[in-house]
């Protein structure tokens, strides 16, 4: 049995930081049911494996009150809105914690739910701006560096949303009673930067402007290097013992070539040229031959894209998560509305509440045709 098997969640569908945090818990055995648009045919939100779906008209009076219903026999809540949304459908917490005292609300924002910028539009890039992490990443003397949106929207935002849910749940054992998880991107980036902050202010590894530090990218022995073939090799040879190796691995002695101290950093920009040209020097394959099973810190970059389906991390040895279906991209959707009758009955909703919310147009999906006669 998966660990969080028999807890039942609520995912008001959105956009991809809530839906992740919905997959941690659906792929760990949470039966996560993902609330979707009445009126959607499809719903092309890729982490949707191992979740059901249900399709409800929120504009519907009727529609509220169903998913209210759904929210009283669950454990967790989770929604994607910005601030004040949840309130106007009258699904915010005041009413669904007073519904269900034991209700886990989690809130997944950009900005969070007060302040400045709460209640702005923005995407991965804004608040990596916004909380400062955007500052540390890039070259020296060269515009910050975005990477693709995996630090605030999944980092920062939905893993760490599923994190307070866990955390919430946790709590819950002792009081008995649900909370409100303010899940804000800004937050969670910033404090999943609590390392490189802390360090920078103690002055070691990562320095100011950035780019200029050890593991930021102005080290020689911290950084990327093409191959002969147009691939790439990454190298992190940071302690003096695995430096001698990457070293060994190049065919360099440090006395022999009068190779300066690895740490002096005013040579850094020489030694990065020096590694540039070496590197250039092989293909990758051969590189990987040279520096494999060895404690160099020298690796090829893969091509994610050409890598198996990501699993869900971390491995429990006695109560595994669920495993991917496919390798091909056909799991990925989710039929809108797929289950929409047996989650309302599973609601305990009988056979005439289900055809009078068919009437007023207040749920639609697979199932329905028949409850409607």
């Amino acid at each position: 049995m998966a660990a969080l098997a028999g807890l039942k969640v609520i995912e008001i569908a959105g956009l991809a930081p809530a839906p992740f945090a919905g997959k941690v818990l659906a792929d760990f055995g949470a039966d996560v049911v993902r609330v979707d648009r009445s009126t959607s045919a499809m719903n092309f939100d890729v982490l949707a494996q191992n979740k059901r779906s249900i399709a409800l008209n929120l504009k519907s009076p009727a529609g509220i009150e169903a998913l209210i219903r759904l929210c009283e026999k669950a454990d967790v809540v989770i929604e994607p809105f910005r601030p004040g949304v949840m309130e106007r459908l009258g699904l915010g917490p005041d009413v669904l914690l007073k519904r269900n005292p034991r209700l886990i609300y989690a809130r997944m924002t950009g900005f969070g739910q007060e302040g400045h910028y709460a209640k702005m539009a923005g995407h991965d890039i804004n608040y990596l701006a916004i909380s400062g992490v955007l500052s540390t990443l890039g070259k020296h003397d060269e515009k910050p560096a975005f990477p693709i949106n995996l630090l605030a929207d999944f980092a920062g935002g939905g893993l760490m949303c599923a994190l307070g849910v866990l955390l919430a749940l946790q709590e819950r054992t002792k009081s008995g009673k649900g909370q409100v998880v303010d899940a804000a991107m800004i937050d969670g980036v910033n404090y999943l930067g609590s390392f490189v902050y802390n360090m920078n202010k103690v002055g070691a590894l990562f320095q100011t402007p950035a780019g200029t530090g050890q593991l930021d990218g102005g080290s020689h022995f911290y950084d990327t290097y093409k191959t002969k073939d147009g691939l790439f090799m990454a190298v992190g040879a940071i302690e003096v013992e695995f430096y001698k190796l990457l070293l060994k691995g190049l065919e360099l002695d440090e006395e022999k070539d009068k190779l300066p101290e690895q740490m002096d950093s005013s040579n850094w920009p020489k030694m990065k040229a020096l590694f540039t040209r070496i590197f250039l020097s092989k293909t990758q394959a051969e590189w990987v031959k040279i520096f494999d099973k060895t404690d160099a810190c020298v690796t090829p970059v893969l091509d994610y894209y050409s890598m198996p389906t990501p699993a869900p991390a971390p491995r429990l040895l006695r109560t595994p998560a669920k495993s991917p279906v496919s390798n091909d991209g056909t799991d990925v959707f989710l039929e809108v509305g797929g289950e929409s009758k047996k989650i309302l009955v599973e609601a305990g909703f009988s056979e005439e509440e289900i055809r009078d919310l068919v009437a007023k147009k207040a749920v639609a999906g697979a199932g329905l045709e028949k409850s409607s006669l």
